[in-house]
């Protein structure tokens, strides 16, 4: 037995078997075959989390996930990591590469968090426009969190790659939300995080599509 597939098949011992949706044995192939052994250890402690984090409380599984990628994953632009203006980084993608933007950020930790208990109705990616500089100013770009939501129309406690601390939407005056999305739908919000879904509007989604299915192709399954 050569050592990559020792290497693989130690990790795959440790992982948690509660997550039938997922494929660990295709997840950590992808991962190697792309990135090489030097990703199996960023994959062993992810998988090392998951496990970890298992018995703990709701809000004990948020902070430990937005802490595991805030601490771990350098934040670049994607023109910096992939020579493109935008993409949008699979969990395994971001793992292998150690780096990703906003966007990366979400995605890893909405996927982590699905394979930790969390629903779709719980979660949602967010996109916002961030002020910098305090409330009279005029810096701006756009943005992308995780928004927890406890139950239908609770206000979002949000999960983002620059404040490692989860806080409710509105201690984040610096946001104001645009649209959110998930698996299941697409928002437009309001102020205070709330909005109506409409399952019609697909113009944003093109990204999360594509972005589905090479997650799909990797071992993940969100259906």
């Amino acid at each position: 037995m050569n050592q990559m597939r020792l290497i693989m098949l130690i990790a795959l011992v440790m992982l948690p078997a509660h997550v039938a949706a997922t494929n660990f044995e295709l997840m950590l192939h992808s991962l190697t075959q792309r990135f090489g052994e030097n990703s199996v250890q960023s994959f062993h402690d992810w998988q090392a989390m998951l496990t970890n984090a298992e018995g703990l409380s709701a809000p004990e599984k948020l902070t430990r996930v937005n802490e595991f990628f805030n601490r771990r994953i350098w934040f670049k632009e994607d023109q910096q990591i992939w020579g493109v203006k935008d993409y949008w980084a699979t969990p395994m993608e971001t793992l292998g590469k150690g780096e990703g933007d906003c966007e990366d950020f979400a995605i890893a930790k909405y996927f982590t968090l699905l394979n930790l208990g969390f629903t779709n109705d719980q979660l949602r990616f967010m996109r916002a426009t961030l002020r910098f500089g305090g409330e009279g100013s005029s810096v701006k770009q756009a943005h992308m969190v995780l928004a927890f939501y406890s139950a239908p129309g609770a206000e979002p406690l949000l999960l983002d790659s620059l404040v490692t601390e989860i806080f409710p939407l509105s201690r984040r005056p610096d946001l104001t939300p645009q649209y959110s999305f998930n698996n299941q739908g697409y928002w437009q919000l309001g102020p205070g995080g709330d909005g109506t879904p409409n399952v019609d509007e697909t113009r944003h989604l093109n990204r999360w599509q594509d972005l589905l299915q090479r997650a799909h192709a990797e071992g993940f399954d969100l259906r």
